[in-house]
């Protein structure tokens, strides 16, 4: 059998256009000290198991590495490890809290997208301190209707989203910002976490903020995506 498949853009031709922006985040101090440490201890432990029982039987050391670099890049306290508990301060975190209040300012509403529900809950600590309102949906969440509700009455200006309970089955399209946290290694998925609020009934551009710290795993992640793109295309 052949199934006929149209795209979003031959459907709904009357959507404004989606600009998508990478915002680079500079790792300092603790943090990057923490990042090349663990970085290289990875990559000797990585290295062992792979001589040891081969590639394909070290994929779940190999997964644990990709998984604890790309928690120090969004925040070191997601990392569990005595060293990285010390270590206080996330540039990510710090930038996300400079943008937030000059977006809601100019009246956007805004998603933000995370992968670690354990990177939200840090996020809302934080924005309890300037007192700003938001909404969040995780996995757990029960009632999504009220907090979909909230948003798209202008009750509130953000929506905090864990990436997998977000990326299907919600129409946000009063938000016209969306902000990916952290990147994810498949285009496709984070694409459709987007389509929440570039949809059919969006009336205004919607710009896609994708924060990145540089020199590190995210920037492979980025490349890896860009390669998956060309080859879907």
């Amino acid at each position: 059998p052949f199934v006929l498949r149209r795209r979003k853009e031959e459907v709904a031709k009357e959507l404004p256009p989606k600009t998508e922006i990478v915002q680079n985040v500079e790792l300092s101090g603790a943090q990057r000290d923490l990042y090349e440490t663990l970085r290289l201890a990875m990559h000797a432990k990585v290295r062992e198991e792979v001589s040891k029982k081969g590639l394909s039987r070290a994929h779940i050391v190999i997964l644990d590495a990709l998984l604890k670099l790309r928690q120090v890049c969004c925040d070191p306290r997601l990392v569990k490890l005595p060293s990285a508990g010390k270590v206080k301060a996330s540039a990510k975190l710090e930038l996300l809290m400079d943008l937030l209040p000059e977006m809601i300012a100019e009246g956007r509403r805004i998603l933000l997208f995370s992968q670690f529900t354990s990177m939200l809950a840090l996020i809302e600590e934080e924005l309890e301190k300037p007192g700003i309102e938001y909404v969040p949906v995780t996995g757990t969440t029960t009632d999504r209707a009220t907090p979909v509700k909230r948003l798209q009455e202008g009750k509130v200006p953000l929506f905090l989203i864990s990436l997998k309970a977000g990326g299907t089955g919600l129409n946000l399209t009063a938000a016209d910002t969306v902000i990916h946290y952290d990147p994810w290694w498949n285009p496709a998925v984070e694409n459709q976490a987007t389509d929440r609020a570039h949809r059919i009934g969006q009336t205004k551009s919607v710009f896609v903020y994708k924060l990145m710290t540089v020199g590190t795993v995210e920037e492979k992640i980025l490349a890896l995506q860009q390669r998956k793109r060309e080859l879907v295309e």
